[in-house]
């Protein structure tokens, strides 16, 4: 029997005996608004805006709402399992959190707050590149809880080297590669506050804090913090990378590789093909392409191509427990969650990141149990209806 998340909502209960509410909604869908109100708006602008005009956000959205679930009478749901095998682990619940770089934006916690919470839930920890955190750091944090690191693939073999054999060595045991941003998307809420943290040096912790990096400067970092700020720049991304790269990962990472940013049936195949383990149907929260298709409606083609070949995790968009119900029978093996338990870290640190990730989890476990299963494996996509358009 797995742990029963939907405990949670008694817990409350129980506690508001004493006259004690939580400190933040229930509603996880009220956090990005309490988070404009209370920080200001280059941080929230970077975390809360999207590519163009939002359009892609949106979509993502209304992909997941125009989905609705069927639930089924009279099936046995007393005793309830949200335990799923990813990448060769079994995770409490199908949920990991999602990489979020620049954490120190929000909060002076960062990085190292979220995976505490992660730790103390069970759930997988995903450590952005651009964290503001080094990733020995945030190792150290979890102890030994589940984490794995997110990939910037740098323009400098040596660099990515040296990430790689780095996060292997402070136990990240998967490697996430971030594939949709070779470059950084029109983003008119970071524009218009002429907003880009890296060039404070926020968020290049992983790379300042780099030998291979720091081999490539005439100075030490903190002798010239700008010449080191325009490196970083000059390799943060690298646009003419193709599929005979992945070649190279396979070289330098001994662990199951999953590549984030796969919206198209065809890139899952050449994924299966290159013999990476798994792919992400994402589309960066919106954050890269004005105007693209919801990773929602992307993902059942996308699982469909991958067939056995690769594990599918998803992400974009999701918000609540149903949310997450969704993408499980849209394909999805579990999801990955962002601005969610970012507007939380933002709000309450780490204690607000654990809220976040009880909430989707009692969620989910209700809206299973409400729907008639008793553990994600039986969720399909007869679960689900389209509303009409």
């Amino acid at each position: 029997m797995g742990k029963h998340w939907a405990d949670f909502q008694y817990e409350i209960y129980l506690n508001g005996m004493t006259g004690a509410v939580p400190r933040l909604p229930t509603d996880l869908t009220r956090l990005e608004e309490l988070t404009e109100q209370r920080l200001g708006p280059g941080p929230v602008g970077y975390v809360a805006g999207s590519a163009g005009n939002g359009s892609t956000a949106r979509a993502n959205r209304t992909a997941l709402e125009r989905r609705r679930i069927v639930p089924r009478m009279l099936r046995d749901v007393h005793e309830r399992d949200l335990s799923v095998g990813v990448l060769g682990r079994t995770l409490p619940a199908p949920l990991a959190l999602a990489p979020v770089g620049v954490l120190s934006i929000m909060h002076p916690d960062a990085e190292s707050a979220a995976a505490r919470a992660a730790a103390a839930q069970g759930v997988p920890y995903i450590l952005s590149s651009a964290s503001s955190t080094p990733m020995e750091q945030v190792a150290e944090a979890m102890g030994d809880a589940e984490r794995w690191f997110q990939l910037y693939w740098p323009k400098d073999p040596e660099v990515a080297r040296s990430f790689l054999s780095r996060a292997k060595a402070a136990g990240f045991t998967a490697l996430v590669v971030t594939l949709d941003t070779p470059l950084l998307s029109w983003r008119p809420r970071d524009l218009d506050q002429a907003y880009l943290p890296f060039l404070h040096g926020v968020g290049t912790a992983n790379y300042f804090s780099d030998p291979a990096f720091q081999a490539g400067l005439a100075k030490p970092v903190h002798e010239d913090p700008n010449a080191a700020v325009m490196h970083f720049v000059g390799m943060f991304s690298d646009p003419a990378k193709s599929w005979p790269d992945l070649a190279f990962l396979r070289e330098n990472w001994d662990g199951p590789i999953v590549l984030k940013g796969v919206l198209h049936p065809d890139d899952a195949r050449r994924a299966a093909d290159a013999g990476m383990d798994g792919v992400v149907v994402s589309n960066h929260g919106g954050r890269q392409v004005a105007g693209s298709v919801a990773a929602a409606d992307a993902l059942p083609r996308v699982a469909e191509a991958a067939g056995d070949r690769l594990t599918v995790l998803f992400d974009s968009g999701v918000r609540t427990g149903d949310d997450i119900f969704k993408a499980l029978a849209l394909g999805a093996r579990a999801v990955l969650v962002g601005r969610p338990y970012v507007y939380g870290l933002g709000l309450d640190g780490r204690s607000g990141v654990e809220h976040v990730i009880r909430c989707l989890l009692a969620e989910l476990d209700l809206t299973l149990a409400l729907s008639g299963h008793a553990t994600p494996s039986t969720i399909g996509p007869a679960d689900l209806v389209e509303d009409p358009a």
